[in-house]
């Protein structure tokens, strides 16, 4: 019998560590080993390290360290996702790590075995790879995947690798920073904007687009907030999508799980926009970033993404 190796794969939250390790020849995460710590993303380098290593070494228990064959990083930017060194800072949320190469720092903390690899990728570009290769996107060979929530995740994959240099897609291969109206789309597909939005409306203050939806159920007015969104959605997205050729959009995040009040504005604006892309909720959610980031471990795949690491 041929012992099976695992990948570990891990996804950094502005307030989580969540991991476990993933087979990647099915596919699939080993539930027994998922692990998830909320995280002082506040805190220093040493605290933040030490809660991550916890983590992982929960997760490592639960495996056997001599069936890991490496670890994968699901990392938010900015970040150098080649040599594994932290560029945050001016948000108020890990700026303690800026500077520190994080991959030396795990593999100090966990006293890993010499040349056990430790990889990154951007948290966005791992969702994306996650449902091109295990999710409901996996029979399409290019897509574009948000995540709609406290910002605007995006990332366009072609045969199962992000896309982010050439003329088919925007700067840095996602589309959060790009102008639209008065600001940036960040600033209008996001949970702020739902709340602004609401106030403006009703003059009342919200906890978030799930206290929305549910007023939405009996208030016309509000429902036209997710009509709003979808609408400005379709028009936004469908340029990208058609230059892309984006067979299919992968959507995810909170605010997704509202898309019966927002997709049907959304998908009319783009049949509109002659756009043909096919819209499909995740349904591994959270679980895709998890599983993109321990496919980094896969040598086919590695060898193709190593390259698009520096421009991410």
């Amino acid at each position: 019998m041929i012992e099976k190796h695992y990948s570990i794969g891990v996804d950094i939250g502005g307030s989580h560590i969540t991991c476990a390790a993933v087979d990647l020849d099915e596919r699939r995460i080993i539930r027994e080993t998922l692990t998830e710590r909320s995280v002082d993303n506040k805190g220093t380098a040493d605290e933040i390290i030490s809660r991550w290593s916890e983590a992982l070494s929960e997760t490592f228990e639960k495996l056997g360290l001599d069936n890991i064959k490496g670890i994968g990083f699901a990392m938010p930017g900015p970040f150098d996702y080649v040599n594994g060194i932290c560029l945050i800072k001016g948000v108020p949320k890990y700026e303690k790590l800026y500077g520190i190469n994080i991959g030396e720092a795990i593999a100090e903390s966990l006293s890993l075995q010499p040349g056990m690899p430790v990889r990154f990728m951007n948290d966005a570009s791992s969702f994306a790879v996650g449902e091109a290769w295990a999710g409901k996107a996996a029979a399409s060979n290019r897509l574009m995947a948000i995540t709609l929530g406290t910002g605007l995740g995006s990332a366009f994959v072609a045969d199962r690798v992000p896309v982010v240099t050439g003329d088919v897609v925007p700067d840095l291969g996602c589309v959060y920073h790009i102008s639209f109206r008065d600001g940036i789309a960040d600033d209008y597909f996001s949970t702020r904007w739902f709340i602004g939005r609401y106030k403006d409306i009703t003059g009342k203050e919200s906890q978030g687009v799930r206290e929305i939806a549910e007023a939405a159920r009996y208030d016309g007015d509000i429902r036209n907030i997710f009509v709003e969104f979808g609408t400005s959605l379709g028009a936004f997205l469908s340029p990208y999508l058609i230059k892309f050729g984006a067979e299919v959009l992968v959507m995810g995040g909170n605010i997704s799980r509202a898309y019966g009040l927002f997709g049907p504005s959304m998908e009319e604006k783009m049949k509109a926009e002659k756009c043909d892309t096919l819209t499909l909720l995740s349904e591994l959610k959270e679980d895709a970033a998890l599983l993109g980031s321990a496919y980094l471990l896969d040598n086919l795949f590695w060898s193709s993404v190593r390259g698009s690491l520096q421009y991410m």
